[in-house]
């Protein structure tokens, strides 16, 4: 398998990157340059019209696109350590958790950078009231998020999991195009703390 890759500060990519070292899953890459729109050529748009990384194409050519659903590709093939949980209950749990972190929080971190980044500046239909609208719906979620984890150690429950994973790799990208995270939000700032110093974090 070939597992089609782009540096930081790309967030989904690295899901997978840490997904897989969690795992200890020696993933064969390629690098695409979304800075050089190499995911928009033909010959990577075949693979995944979305024009998006990551994707992972498997030995036989099939593709399979969208972050998560190669982490759980992975999981299926290295059930171990468990990251998606075991129990019917942690499953649900921790599929919970990750619908949040995509539907609360990337969002409008992702409106804050197709509308307001520099890097984004060139993109037709930019409104940048848009993006600023969107800056404290981002700091909503982030302290739904750290309320959530005044309970607990990690954001599923008692042990890292996939969903950390999303909300790492969310706030670290919020944090990149210039939005404040973690400040002032004790909970959510233990979390990362905690969870930035796995080594997967630097994967």
């Amino acid at each position: 398998m070939l597992f089609y890759d782009s540096p930081n500060p790309a967030p989904n990519p690295r899901r997978v990157r840490i997904f897989a070292a969690e795992k200890g899953i020696d993933l064969p890459r390629r690098e695409v340059s979304i800075p050089q729109r190499e995911q928009k050529a033909p010959d990577y748009l075949e693979k995944n019209p979305r024009g998006q990384t990551p994707i992972l194409e498997l030995d036989d050519g099939t593709v399979i696109a969208e972050s998560v659903a190669i982490m759980r590709y992975l999981e299926a093939l290295h059930p171990e350590p468990p990251l998606f949980g075991t129990t019917p209950l942690e499953i649900a749990q921790v599929e919970m958790w990750c619908r949040r972190v995509e539907m609360i929080l990337m969002p409008p971190v992702a409106q804050v950078w197709v509308h307001t980044h520099p890097f984004t500046a060139a993109l037709p239909g930019r409104n940048s009231e848009w993006g600023e609208a969107n800056r404290p719906r981002v700091a909503e979620a982030l302290r739904f998020f750290d309320r959530s984890l005044a309970e607990r150690e990690y954001t599923a429950g008692d042990r890292f999991t996939a969903a950390d994973i999303l909300l790492l790799t969310a706030v670290d990208f919020a944090r990149f195009i210039g939005l404040e995270t973690v400040d002032g939000l004790d909970a959510l700032g233990g979390w990362h703390g905690r969870v930035s110093a796995r080594e997967s974090a630097a994967a």
